[in-house]
Protein backbone atom coordinates (compact mmCIF):
# COMPACT_ATOMS: atom_id res chain seq x y z
CA UNK A 1 0.00 0.00 0.00
CA UNK A 2 1.45 3.34 -0.98
CA UNK A 3 1.63 6.40 1.25
CA UNK A 4 -1.26 8.07 -0.58
CA UNK A 5 -3.52 5.08 -0.05
CA UNK A 6 -2.63 4.99 3.68
CA UNK A 7 -3.51 8.67 4.07
CA UNK A 8 -6.81 8.20 2.23
CA UNK A 9 -7.71 5.28 4.49
CA UNK A 10 -6.94 7.35 7.57
CA UNK A 11 -9.09 10.19 6.29
CA UNK A 12 -11.96 7.78 5.66
CA UNK A 13 -12.06 6.59 9.28
CA UNK A 14 -11.44 10.00 10.84
CA UNK A 15 -14.57 11.63 12.18
CA UNK A 16 -15.02 15.17 13.41
CA UNK A 17 -17.34 15.58 16.41
CA UNK A 18 -20.31 17.84 15.71
CA UNK A 19 -20.39 21.29 17.23
CA UNK A 20 -22.53 21.60 20.36
CA UNK A 21 -25.78 23.48 19.85
CA UNK A 22 -25.63 27.13 20.74
CA UNK A 23 -27.85 28.31 23.58
CA UNK A 24 -27.98 31.88 22.24
CA UNK A 25 -30.09 32.30 19.08
CA UNK A 26 -30.13 36.11 18.94
CA UNK A 27 -28.08 38.44 16.78
CA UNK A 28 -24.28 38.19 16.99
CA UNK A 29 -22.60 40.11 19.76
CA UNK A 30 -21.21 43.46 18.72
CA UNK A 31 -17.51 43.98 19.34
CA UNK A 32 -16.80 46.92 21.63
CA UNK A 33 -14.14 49.40 20.60
CA UNK A 34 -12.27 50.08 23.79
CA UNK A 35 -9.94 52.65 22.23
CA UNK A 36 -12.70 54.84 20.86
CA UNK A 37 -13.20 58.15 22.66
CA UNK A 38 -16.78 58.38 23.91
CA UNK A 39 -18.79 61.61 23.71
CA UNK A 40 -19.12 61.90 27.49
CA UNK A 41 -15.32 61.63 27.85
CA UNK A 42 -14.88 64.43 25.28
CA UNK A 43 -17.39 66.64 27.09
CA UNK A 44 -15.65 65.93 30.39
CA UNK A 45 -12.28 66.96 28.96
CA UNK A 46 -13.66 70.17 27.43
CA UNK A 47 -15.59 71.07 30.58
CA UNK A 48 -12.59 70.43 32.83
CA UNK A 49 -10.36 72.55 30.57
CA UNK A 50 -12.84 75.45 30.55
CA UNK A 51 -13.30 75.27 34.31
CA UNK A 52 -9.54 75.12 34.94
CA UNK A 53 -8.84 78.13 32.71
CA UNK A 54 -11.61 80.15 34.37
CA UNK A 55 -10.43 79.29 37.88
CA UNK A 56 -6.84 80.10 36.97
CA UNK A 57 -7.84 83.51 35.64
CA UNK A 58 -9.84 84.27 38.77
CA UNK A 59 -7.12 83.12 41.17
CA UNK A 60 -4.31 84.88 39.30
CA UNK A 61 -6.15 88.22 39.21
CA UNK A 62 -7.96 88.29 42.56
CA UNK A 63 -6.24 86.06 45.10
CA UNK A 64 -2.62 85.50 43.95
CA UNK A 65 -1.62 88.02 41.29
CA UNK A 66 1.21 86.86 39.05
CA UNK A 67 2.18 87.14 35.39
CA UNK A 68 3.82 84.92 32.85
CA UNK A 69 2.74 81.86 30.85
CA UNK A 70 4.76 79.42 32.98
CA UNK A 71 2.95 80.30 36.19
CA UNK A 72 -0.39 80.15 34.40
CA UNK A 73 0.31 76.62 33.14
CA UNK A 74 1.65 75.44 36.51
CA UNK A 75 -1.55 76.57 38.22
CA UNK A 76 -3.97 75.56 35.46
CA UNK A 77 -2.88 71.95 34.98
CA UNK A 78 -3.54 70.73 38.58
CA UNK A 79 -6.92 72.49 38.50
CA UNK A 80 -7.68 70.75 35.20
CA UNK A 81 -6.91 67.34 36.72
CA UNK A 82 -9.07 68.11 39.76
CA UNK A 83 -12.03 69.27 37.67
CA UNK A 84 -11.73 66.29 35.35
CA UNK A 85 -11.62 63.90 38.32
CA UNK A 86 -14.82 65.43 39.75
CA UNK A 87 -16.64 65.15 36.41
CA UNK A 88 -15.63 61.52 35.89
CA UNK A 89 -16.39 60.59 39.51
CA UNK A 90 -20.04 61.65 39.12
CA UNK A 91 -20.65 58.99 36.43
CA UNK A 92 -18.00 56.28 36.85
CA UNK A 93 -16.55 54.10 39.59
CA UNK A 94 -13.18 54.35 41.30
CA UNK A 95 -11.10 52.08 38.99
CA UNK A 96 -12.40 53.88 35.89
CA UNK A 97 -11.62 57.22 37.53
CA UNK A 98 -8.01 56.20 38.19
CA UNK A 99 -7.68 54.82 34.66
CA UNK A 100 -8.98 58.04 33.10
CA UNK A 101 -6.66 60.20 35.21
CA UNK A 102 -3.60 58.13 34.32
CA UNK A 103 -4.57 58.25 30.64
CA UNK A 104 -4.84 62.06 30.79
CA UNK A 105 -1.48 62.38 32.57
CA UNK A 106 0.22 60.02 30.08
CA UNK A 107 -1.14 61.84 27.05
CA UNK A 108 -0.20 65.19 28.58
CA UNK A 109 3.41 64.06 29.00
CA UNK A 110 3.47 62.80 25.39
CA UNK A 111 2.11 66.12 24.10
CA UNK A 112 4.67 68.03 26.20
CA UNK A 113 7.55 65.97 24.80
CA UNK A 114 6.28 66.47 21.23
CA UNK A 115 6.00 70.25 21.75
CA UNK A 116 9.51 70.43 23.22
CA UNK A 117 10.90 68.42 20.28
CA UNK A 118 9.21 70.72 17.78
CA UNK A 119 10.60 73.77 19.58
CA UNK A 120 14.12 72.32 19.69
CA UNK A 121 14.09 71.56 15.97
CA UNK A 122 12.20 74.64 14.88
CA UNK A 123 14.09 77.26 16.93
CA UNK A 124 17.43 77.07 15.06
CA UNK A 125 15.65 76.71 11.72
CA UNK A 126 13.57 79.80 12.39
CA UNK A 127 16.56 81.77 13.66
CA UNK A 128 18.78 80.81 10.72
CA UNK A 129 16.17 81.04 7.96
CA UNK A 130 17.75 84.17 6.52
CA UNK A 131 21.10 82.45 6.05
CA UNK A 132 19.71 79.08 4.92
CA UNK A 133 18.01 80.65 1.90
CA UNK A 134 21.31 81.91 0.41
CA UNK A 135 23.39 79.63 -1.82
CA UNK A 136 26.66 81.20 -0.67
CA UNK A 137 25.95 79.84 2.83
CA UNK A 138 26.79 76.34 1.52
CA UNK A 139 29.53 77.17 -1.02
CA UNK A 140 31.70 79.80 0.74
CA UNK A 141 33.61 80.13 3.98
CA UNK A 142 34.08 83.09 6.32
CA UNK A 143 37.44 84.34 5.07
CA UNK A 144 35.88 87.49 3.54
CA UNK A 145 32.78 87.75 5.75
CA UNK A 146 33.31 90.15 8.62
CA UNK A 147 30.92 90.92 11.48
CA UNK A 148 29.23 93.72 9.52
CA UNK A 149 29.12 91.93 6.16
CA UNK A 150 25.61 90.98 4.94
CA UNK A 151 24.30 87.41 4.89
CA UNK A 152 24.82 87.27 1.13
CA UNK A 153 28.61 87.10 1.70
CA UNK A 154 30.36 84.14 3.31
CA UNK A 155 29.16 80.76 4.48
CA UNK A 156 29.98 77.63 6.43
CA UNK A 157 31.62 75.44 3.83
CA UNK A 158 34.72 75.05 5.98
CA UNK A 159 32.68 73.83 8.97
CA UNK A 160 30.66 71.35 6.91
CA UNK A 161 33.81 69.84 5.36
CA UNK A 162 35.54 69.67 8.74
CA UNK A 163 32.59 67.95 10.40
CA UNK A 164 32.21 65.44 7.57
CA UNK A 165 35.91 64.50 7.60
CA UNK A 166 36.12 64.26 11.39
CA UNK A 167 33.03 62.11 11.81
CA UNK A 168 34.10 59.86 8.92
CA UNK A 169 37.48 59.20 10.55
CA UNK A 170 35.77 58.70 13.92
CA UNK A 171 33.33 56.11 12.58
CA UNK A 172 36.08 54.35 10.62
CA UNK A 173 37.94 53.85 13.91
CA UNK A 174 35.10 53.17 16.32
CA UNK A 175 32.63 51.04 14.32
CA UNK A 176 34.93 48.03 13.70
CA UNK A 177 36.45 48.23 17.19
CA UNK A 178 33.11 48.71 18.93
CA UNK A 179 31.29 45.88 17.15
CA UNK A 180 34.28 43.53 17.52
CA UNK A 181 34.50 44.31 21.24
CA UNK A 182 30.77 43.70 21.74
CA UNK A 183 31.03 40.47 19.77
CA UNK A 184 33.91 39.34 21.98
CA UNK A 185 31.94 40.03 25.16
CA UNK A 186 28.99 37.98 23.89
CA UNK A 187 30.85 35.08 22.27
CA UNK A 188 33.58 34.67 24.89
CA UNK A 189 32.03 35.34 28.31
CA UNK A 190 34.37 35.33 31.28
CA UNK A 191 36.27 37.56 33.64
CA UNK A 192 37.94 39.50 30.87
CA UNK A 193 34.62 40.11 29.13
CA UNK A 194 33.08 41.32 32.39
CA UNK A 195 36.02 43.65 32.94
CA UNK A 196 35.69 45.10 29.44
CA UNK A 197 31.95 45.55 29.92
CA UNK A 198 32.49 47.39 33.20
CA UNK A 199 35.14 49.68 31.73
CA UNK A 200 32.95 50.45 28.70
CA UNK A 201 29.98 51.26 30.95
CA UNK A 202 32.12 53.60 33.05
CA UNK A 203 33.63 55.28 29.98
CA UNK A 204 30.20 56.25 28.62
CA UNK A 205 29.99 58.89 31.38
CA UNK A 206 33.41 60.34 30.51
CA UNK A 207 33.19 64.16 30.13
CA UNK A 208 34.05 65.40 26.66
CA UNK A 209 36.58 67.90 27.95
CA UNK A 210 38.55 65.04 29.55
CA UNK A 211 38.78 63.23 26.22
CA UNK A 212 39.93 66.43 24.53
CA UNK A 213 42.55 67.07 27.20
CA UNK A 214 43.84 63.50 26.93
CA UNK A 215 44.42 63.73 23.17
CA UNK A 216 45.76 67.28 23.49
CA UNK A 217 48.31 66.27 26.12
CA UNK A 218 49.35 63.05 24.38
CA UNK A 219 49.54 64.04 20.72
CA UNK A 220 50.09 67.79 20.75
CA UNK A 221 52.12 68.44 23.90
CA UNK A 222 54.08 65.19 24.22
CA UNK A 223 54.49 64.09 20.59
CA UNK A 224 54.58 67.60 19.14
CA UNK A 225 51.93 67.03 16.48
CA UNK A 226 50.06 70.11 15.22
CA UNK A 227 46.41 70.79 15.85
CA UNK A 228 44.42 69.07 13.13
CA UNK A 229 41.16 67.40 12.24
CA UNK A 230 42.77 64.00 12.81
CA UNK A 231 43.49 64.86 16.44
CA UNK A 232 39.90 66.00 16.84
CA UNK A 233 38.67 62.75 15.32
CA UNK A 234 40.78 60.77 17.80
CA UNK A 235 39.30 62.76 20.68
CA UNK A 236 35.80 62.10 19.36
CA UNK A 237 36.67 58.40 19.03
CA UNK A 238 37.48 58.22 22.74
CA UNK A 239 33.94 59.42 23.48
CA UNK A 240 32.11 57.49 20.75
CA UNK A 241 33.69 54.06 21.23
CA UNK A 242 32.16 53.23 24.67
CA UNK A 243 28.67 54.15 23.46
CA UNK A 244 28.92 51.90 20.40
CA UNK A 245 30.29 49.07 22.54
CA UNK A 246 27.48 49.29 25.08
CA UNK A 247 24.69 49.65 22.52
CA UNK A 248 26.08 46.83 20.34
CA UNK A 249 26.44 44.59 23.41
CA UNK A 250 22.76 45.05 24.28
CA UNK A 251 21.72 44.35 20.69
CA UNK A 252 23.82 41.19 20.34
CA UNK A 253 22.35 39.83 23.57
CA UNK A 254 18.92 39.88 21.92
CA UNK A 255 19.94 37.45 19.17
CA UNK A 256 18.05 34.16 19.81
CA UNK A 257 20.30 31.42 21.10
CA UNK A 258 18.64 28.70 19.02
CA UNK A 259 19.96 30.34 15.84
CA UNK A 260 23.54 29.93 17.06
CA UNK A 261 22.83 26.37 18.23
CA UNK A 262 21.44 25.48 14.81
CA UNK A 263 24.56 26.86 13.16
CA UNK A 264 26.81 24.89 15.51
CA UNK A 265 24.74 21.75 14.87
CA UNK A 266 25.35 22.12 11.13
CA UNK A 267 29.10 22.11 11.76
CA UNK A 268 29.85 25.84 11.50
CA UNK A 269 32.68 27.24 13.54
CA UNK A 270 32.30 30.00 16.10
CA UNK A 271 33.68 32.79 13.93
CA UNK A 272 31.58 31.71 10.93
CA UNK A 273 28.47 31.60 13.13
CA UNK A 274 29.19 35.10 14.38
CA UNK A 275 29.82 36.34 10.84
CA UNK A 276 26.93 34.57 9.08
CA UNK A 277 24.27 34.35 11.80
CA UNK A 278 24.81 36.74 14.71
CA UNK A 279 25.81 39.91 12.88
CA UNK A 280 23.19 39.67 10.07
CA UNK A 281 20.46 39.02 12.63
CA UNK A 282 21.43 42.07 14.70
CA UNK A 283 22.20 44.31 11.71
CA UNK A 284 19.31 46.71 12.31
CA UNK A 285 20.16 47.13 15.99
CA UNK A 286 23.84 47.62 15.21
CA UNK A 287 22.90 50.43 12.83
CA UNK A 288 21.06 52.10 15.70
CA UNK A 289 24.15 51.71 17.90
CA UNK A 290 26.27 53.43 15.26
CA UNK A 291 23.73 56.26 15.05
CA UNK A 292 23.88 56.79 18.82
CA UNK A 293 27.67 56.94 18.79
CA UNK A 294 27.81 59.28 15.79
CA UNK A 295 25.20 61.61 17.29
CA UNK A 296 27.26 61.82 20.50
CA UNK A 297 30.48 62.63 18.69
CA UNK A 298 29.16 64.92 15.99
CA UNK A 299 27.73 67.46 18.42
CA UNK A 300 30.77 68.00 20.67
CA UNK A 301 32.57 71.33 20.80
CA UNK A 302 35.24 71.32 23.51
CA UNK A 303 37.35 68.39 22.17
CA UNK A 304 37.43 69.98 18.72
CA UNK A 305 38.39 73.37 20.14
CA UNK A 306 41.30 71.85 22.10
CA UNK A 307 42.64 69.55 19.39
CA UNK A 308 41.71 71.20 16.07
CA UNK A 309 41.44 74.88 16.90
CA UNK A 310 39.22 77.37 15.09
CA UNK A 311 39.65 78.88 11.64
CA UNK A 312 37.53 80.74 9.11
CA UNK A 313 39.30 79.11 6.17
CA UNK A 314 38.56 75.80 4.45
CA UNK A 315 41.04 73.05 5.31
CA UNK A 316 40.65 69.92 3.18
CA UNK A 317 43.57 68.07 4.82
CA UNK A 318 42.64 66.69 8.26
CA UNK A 319 46.27 65.74 9.00
CA UNK A 320 47.61 69.25 9.53
CA UNK A 321 46.33 72.70 10.26
CA UNK A 322 43.31 73.95 12.20
CA UNK A 323 39.94 72.64 11.10
CA UNK A 324 36.53 73.86 12.23
CA UNK A 325 33.41 71.77 12.86
CA UNK A 326 29.76 72.79 12.81
CA UNK A 327 29.29 72.73 16.63
CA UNK A 328 32.40 74.83 17.14
CA UNK A 329 31.32 77.29 14.44
CA UNK A 330 27.86 77.52 16.04
CA UNK A 331 29.40 78.30 19.42
CA UNK A 332 31.76 80.96 18.05
CA UNK A 333 29.14 82.67 15.88
CA UNK A 334 26.30 82.72 18.41
CA UNK A 335 28.51 84.04 21.21
CA UNK A 336 29.99 86.79 19.00
CA UNK A 337 27.09 89.17 19.66
CA UNK A 338 26.88 90.38 16.04
CA UNK A 339 23.39 89.93 14.50
CA UNK A 340 24.66 88.56 11.19
CA UNK A 341 27.03 86.19 12.93
CA UNK A 342 24.23 85.01 15.24
CA UNK A 343 22.03 84.31 12.22
CA UNK A 344 24.84 82.29 10.65
CA UNK A 345 25.24 80.42 13.95
CA UNK A 346 21.59 79.37 13.94
CA UNK A 347 22.01 78.27 10.33
CA UNK A 348 25.02 76.18 11.37
CA UNK A 349 22.89 74.46 14.04
CA UNK A 350 20.25 73.70 11.39
CA UNK A 351 22.93 72.26 9.10
CA UNK A 352 24.17 70.10 11.96
CA UNK A 353 20.69 68.62 12.44
CA UNK A 354 20.49 68.00 8.69
CA UNK A 355 23.81 66.16 8.75
CA UNK A 356 22.62 63.96 11.63
CA UNK A 357 19.46 63.21 9.65
CA UNK A 358 21.55 62.18 6.64
CA UNK A 359 23.61 59.85 8.83
CA UNK A 360 20.42 58.37 10.29
CA UNK A 361 18.94 57.69 6.82
CA UNK A 362 22.21 56.16 5.62
CA UNK A 363 22.43 53.89 8.67
CA UNK A 364 18.81 52.82 8.23
CA UNK A 365 19.49 51.98 4.58
CA UNK A 366 22.56 49.95 5.48
CA UNK A 367 20.94 48.30 8.47
CA UNK A 368 17.78 47.34 6.60
CA UNK A 369 14.90 45.72 8.39
CA UNK A 370 14.92 43.58 11.47
CA UNK A 371 15.56 39.87 11.73
CA UNK A 372 13.08 37.87 9.66
CA UNK A 373 11.80 40.97 7.81
CA UNK A 374 12.93 40.93 4.20
CA UNK A 375 12.70 43.76 1.73
CA UNK A 376 11.25 43.33 -1.76
CA UNK A 377 14.70 43.00 -3.27
CA UNK A 378 15.68 40.36 -0.74
CA UNK A 379 12.44 38.47 -1.39
CA UNK A 380 13.13 38.47 -5.14
CA UNK A 381 16.67 37.21 -4.60
CA UNK A 382 15.40 34.53 -2.23
CA UNK A 383 12.75 33.40 -4.76
CA UNK A 384 15.26 33.24 -7.61
CA UNK A 385 17.69 31.25 -5.46
CA UNK A 386 14.94 28.77 -4.56
CA UNK A 387 14.02 28.38 -8.21
CA UNK A 388 17.62 27.67 -9.17
CA UNK A 389 17.92 25.05 -6.42
CA UNK A 390 14.68 23.40 -7.55
CA UNK A 391 15.81 23.32 -11.17
CA UNK A 392 19.12 21.74 -10.17
CA UNK A 393 17.36 19.05 -8.12
CA UNK A 394 14.97 18.29 -10.99
CA UNK A 395 17.89 18.02 -13.39
CA UNK A 396 19.59 15.50 -11.10
CA UNK A 397 16.36 13.55 -10.75
CA UNK A 398 15.96 13.43 -14.53
CA UNK A 399 19.54 12.24 -14.94
CA UNK A 400 18.97 9.55 -12.31
CA UNK A 401 15.79 8.33 -14.03
CA UNK A 402 17.58 8.22 -17.38
CA UNK A 403 20.37 6.03 -16.07
CA UNK A 404 17.84 3.73 -14.36
CA UNK A 405 15.93 2.90 -17.60
CA UNK A 406 16.06 -0.82 -18.42
CA UNK A 407 17.06 -1.85 -14.91
CA UNK A 408 15.04 -2.82 -11.88
CA UNK A 409 15.59 0.17 -9.63
CA UNK A 410 14.12 0.83 -6.24
CA UNK A 411 12.07 3.98 -5.91
CA UNK A 412 14.46 6.55 -4.41
CA UNK A 413 13.53 8.09 -1.09
CA UNK A 414 14.94 10.77 1.19
CA UNK A 415 18.05 12.49 -0.14
CA UNK A 416 18.25 10.10 -3.05
CA UNK A 417 14.91 11.45 -4.34
CA UNK A 418 16.58 14.77 -5.15
CA UNK A 419 19.64 13.22 -6.73
CA UNK A 420 22.00 13.25 -3.75
CA UNK A 421 24.13 10.14 -3.32
CA UNK A 422 26.15 10.34 -0.10
CA UNK A 423 27.89 7.01 -0.68
CA UNK A 424 28.70 6.16 -4.35
CA UNK A 425 28.73 2.44 -5.16
CA UNK A 426 32.07 2.53 -6.95
CA UNK A 427 33.91 3.61 -3.77
CA UNK A 428 36.12 0.90 -2.27
CA UNK A 429 35.84 0.03 1.38
CA UNK A 430 39.15 1.01 3.11
CA UNK A 431 38.78 -1.86 5.57
CA UNK A 432 38.48 -4.48 2.83
CA UNK A 433 41.80 -6.18 2.08
CA UNK A 434 43.14 -5.55 -1.39
CA UNK A 435 43.31 -8.47 -3.79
Amino acid sequence: MTTTEVLEAQDAVTTVPPEPPSEYDGPPERVRRVHRLKPDAVFALLGAAAAAISLTVLISHWFAPFSGPLGFVVLCYPLFLACYAVLVWTDESGPILRDRLMAVVTHSIAILVAVVLVLIVGFPIWGGMKSLTHLNFYTQDLRVAGPVQPISIGGLRHAVIGTAEQITITLAITVPLGIACALFMNESPGRLANLVRTVAAAATALPSIVAGLFVFALLILELGLPKSGLAAALALSVMTLPIIIRASDVVLRLVPGHLKEASYALGASRWRTALRVTLPTARSGLATAVILGAARGIGETSPVLLTAGYTQYTNYDPRKGPQTSLPLATFKLVTSGQPNYVTRGYGAAALLMLLVLILFVAARAVGGKGAGQLSRRQLRRRTLASQRVQERFLARRTAFDTTAVGTTAVEPTGLAAIGFDPAPTDRTDPMEPSS
